[in-house]
């Protein structure tokens, strides 16, 4: 069978995976191999902005596959998605982030990020937040804000000091030795957590007295799912480096990071090569990603999902919901404690509805749907989460 398979051979990430046995997927459904059809509020953990399969997306990736995939290391050849894309990105960006480099995921970006920041400063000290998420391989990991997480790898990179986000009382330990502050621009893992009005300002403020640089996390809240492109718009901070990806490429491995063309090039001497990537830039995944920024810069997608926010937020009251956290269509619903999140989550996968969790806050639940779902699924999802939470009886034990 098909699930011993999955738990013999592919390695897991924790004890018990949810163990959806995928058939197929179209707009905002996933279909298991039983015919069962399940509503899908957290979109691939964000990446499937525009739902599964949206057809401008696979038209433009079977249009490449029909070319060429792979046929160079980044940067050597051009290549017309790849191009495309980064002029149509800068389009929409600050003029500063002109210039944009692919990678593969979001953690890499992270790490291109970070090399970045130490090779054009000639500094080393980083600055990230507690609480903060940014990835899993080692320069990411070194600036997560996280110790549970993260202290059986150690020892992880060194001169990486934490603040607490939204203190700012903590920005003076940002100094003339930091090469750059490392920020979400809504912290996803710790519950998704907004910065408070002028906070981001106050840090990109004190960042350009000293010297250093800012990096903005965007891998997350980008793309259309806070109702602005990149969610750094809503604050009036605009970062030094860019880091995307997950929602970028439509469910597609990607990611980016995205600077001057100042700060970018001075990975090309000293050394040469000074960031690389064998499949960064992939033209396949390229074309979707053009697709995907060009079906979301062009429709009403951003508009509507202020809007679609509005609606959970006065679908979903209930007195088990102490809060609703986040903004547009990165949502995340708190509760006492985590026995509630866990029935809810629980319970809404058997009835085909896909919530989860959220890494560091567990008394949260995620709801980050498609930016393309309809009123009604929201409203039939809603619907659901209310009907559980009424039918929730708390054991023994809580």
């Amino acid at each position: 069978m098909l699930q011993e398979d999955f738990f013999k051979y592919q390695t897991q990430t924790t004890p018990h995976p949810l163990g959806l046995e995928v058939s197929h997927a179209q707009g905002s459904y996933i279909y298991d191999t039983q015919g069962n059809k399940h509503l899908d509020f957290v979109a691939g953990v964000s990446a499937c902005g525009l739902g599964h399969c949206h057809p401008k997306v696979i038209n433009a990736v079977k249009e490449q596959l029909d070319k060429y995939m792979h046929v160079m290391v980044y940067g050597e050849y051009i290549q017309q998605p790849a191009v495309e894309f980064t002029k149509l990105l800068s389009e929409h960006l600050p003029k500063n982030l002109e210039t944009t480099y692919l990678v593969n995921s979001g953690t890499e970006a992270m790490e291109g990020a970070l090399k970045l920041a130490r090779r054009y400063t000639g500094r080393s000290q980083l600055i990230a937040a507690h609480h903060a998420y940014h990835g899993n391989t080692m320069g990411s990991l070194s600036v997560m804000g996280y110790e549970e997480r993260k202290s059986a790898f150690r020892p992880l990179i060194p001169d990486v000091s934490f603040i607490e986000f939204n203190n700012e009382a903590d920005l003076e330990k940002i100094t003339d030795k930091t090469a750059a502050v490392v920020l979400e621009t809504i912290q996803g893992g710790a519950g998704f957590i907004l910065p408070k009005e002028g906070y981001l300002k106050k840090v990109r403020q004190r960042c350009d007295e000293v010297g250093a640089l800012l990096i903005l996390d965007e891998i997350q809240p980008g793309f259309g799912r806070t109702g602005k492109l990149f969610a750094f718009e809503h604050f009036e901070c605009t970062p030094d480096i860019l880091v995307i990806g997950k929602g970028m490429a439509s469910g597609l491995p990607v990611g980016a990071f995205v600077a001057s063309k100042e700060l970018m090039d001075s990975l090309q001497e000293s050394p040469k090569l000074g960031h690389i990537t064998t499949f960064g830039g992939n033209p396949v995944i390229a074309a979707a990603s053009l697709a995907t920024l060009r079906e979301i810069t062009e429709s009403q997608l951003i508009a509507q999902t202020l809007e679609k926010e509005k609606l959970f937020r006065t679908l979903l009251v209930h007195p088990l919901i102490k809060e609703i956290r986040g903004k547009g269509l990165m949502l995340a619903l708190l509760f006492e404690n985590r026995e509630i999140v866990n029935h809810l989550v629980l319970t809404a996968a058997k009835k085909g509805l896909i919530l989860f969790w959220l890494l560091f806050e567990p008394k949260a639940v995620r709801i980050s749907p498609p930016l393309t779902i309809s009123e009604e699924e929201i409203a039939e999802g809603c619907d659901q989460i209310i009907a559980i939470l009424n039918a929730y009886k708390p054991s023994a034990v809580n």
